[in-house]
């Protein structure tokens, strides 16, 4: 009989998409089936693009269960794309956002093929589990940190208590820098903001 294989799961907190070295890591707790995500991804793809030097993003999974059945396996599916970096996950992540209303195992898969996984046991893991505890570990951490509904963000490390839109979350990033000892100006790409208010 052979030895059972052990594979080391890397654990959603580590997989940070953007710039490993910037200044500013922005967490959110989210839950794929949520219409009040997907709206506020928006706002994330727009930080992201605005502000590459000074943030980076890490997403941690806090699927409502009692609303969204299908969530806790989105979750899944996240993280065994996180599995092969954090660039694959946030187009993984936007695609389980765009198809919020169909997240069946069967679709799930087919996401992961269309964003170019080249994990042969992607459908296998995510019908046995193989990630399920990895989510309950971050639901977990969510609820002992105070996360109760989602969206729910933090910066460096502590909650951000407004409402999560573009304007909001870029006075905090600015006030974090302006605190750091960067009075420069911070150099902003021109991002279409006006819907993201």
């Amino acid at each position: 009989m052979k030895p059972k294989e052990v594979v080391e799961i890397i654990e959603p907190k580590k997989i940070i998409v953007g710039n490993k070295k910037a200044p500013i890591t922005i967490t959110e707790f989210v839950d794929y089936e949520s219409d009040e995500c997907a709206k506020v991804n928006e706002v994330v793809a727009a930080l992201l693009e605005t502000y590459p030097d000074k943030i980076n993003f890490n997403f941690r999974h806090f699927p409502l269960l009692k609303i969204h059945q299908k969530a806790h396996k989105a979750a899944e599916a996240a993280i065994a794309i996180g599995q092969e970096g954090g660039e694959l996950l946030w187009e993984m992540h936007k695609e389980l956002f765009r198809n919020r209303k169909n997240l069946g195992v069967i679709s799930l898969k087919s996401y992961a093929k269309e964003i170019g996984t080249t994990n042969k046991k992607f459908l296998e893991d995510i019908i046995n589990g193989t990630y399920g505890w990895t989510v309950q570990d971050d639901l977990n951490e969510g609820i002992k940190m105070g996360v109760t509904t989602v969206p729910t963000f933090f910066i460096n490390g502590v909650m951000f208590d407004k409402e999560p839109t573009f304007k909001n979350l870029s006075a905090h990033i600015a006030s974090l820098s302006d605190k750091a000892g960067d009075k420069k100006k911070v150099e902003v790409k021109k991002v279409k903001t006006a819907s993201l208010n």
